[in-house]
């Protein structure tokens, strides 16, 4: 069973903010996602486009397809 709960952290101990229909002594797997900060959204946001014109990515294109060239590699012992 997989299902996904909202829960807070409070005095060392994870709370759930939602109903968790389980028995009482049942063990369980938690993954703990932490949402993005209303602050890193912005930053993220302001920093769209900034990286343009830094650098070329058609050259960077043509030097991975460059270092895939089947000539460069050495033959191998068959």
């Amino acid at each position: 069973m997989t299902t996904t709960i909202r829960a807070r952290m409070k005095g060392g101990i994870i709370e759930p903010l939602d109903r968790v229909d389980l028995p009482d002594g049942q063990d369980m797997m938690i993954t703990i996602l932490i949402p993005p900060s209303t602050t890193d959204l912005q930053a993220f946001r302001c920093s769209a486009g900034r990286w343009q014109g830094t650098f070329d990515p058609q050259a960077l294109i043509d030097e991975i397809y460059a270092d895939r060239l089947v000539l460069t590699r050495s033959a191998p012992a068959l």
